[in-house]
């Protein structure tokens, strides 16, 4: 299966930018249950300054609404998506949805910079 989406993490140590290994997401549930509690948002370094999610261009173009596809980037926090403004949307009022719930980690919500 292709991935989605490549995450990124940079960090900026003495005034030296290091970036770590890309991760790749296959499906937006791996995604979520890296966020989760107990998923592996937990374990990032605190090192890490940002963070980019960058979603992969659509395998189809949308031909019905060519705006979906157009790129967008969301900054939340030291978090940037970048990527089609559908799934930038789509993500967006997951994140809000699953924050409401209580079903993002307390890690995740700082590097957001919400409230945890």
């Amino acid at each position: 299966m292709k991935p989605i989406l490549m995450v990124e993490f940079s960090a900026k140590v003495g005034g030296v930018e290091s970036r770590e290994e890309s991760v790749p997401l296959h499906s937006p549930e791996e995604l979520f249950a890296f966020v989760a509690p107990g998923g592996g948002c937990e374990l990032i370094p605190n090192e890490v300054g940002e963070i980019k999610m960058v979603f992969l261009p659509p395998a189809h173009p949308n031909t019905q609404n060519p705006i979906a596809d157009e790129p967008a980037t969301l900054q939340l926090g030291m978090v940037f998506f970048s990527g089609p403004l559908s799934e930038i949307a789509q993500t967006a009022t997951e994140i809000l949805d699953k924050a409401g719930r209580g079903e993002l980690s307390s890690s995740f919500l700082k590097v957001i910079g919400a409230p945890a």
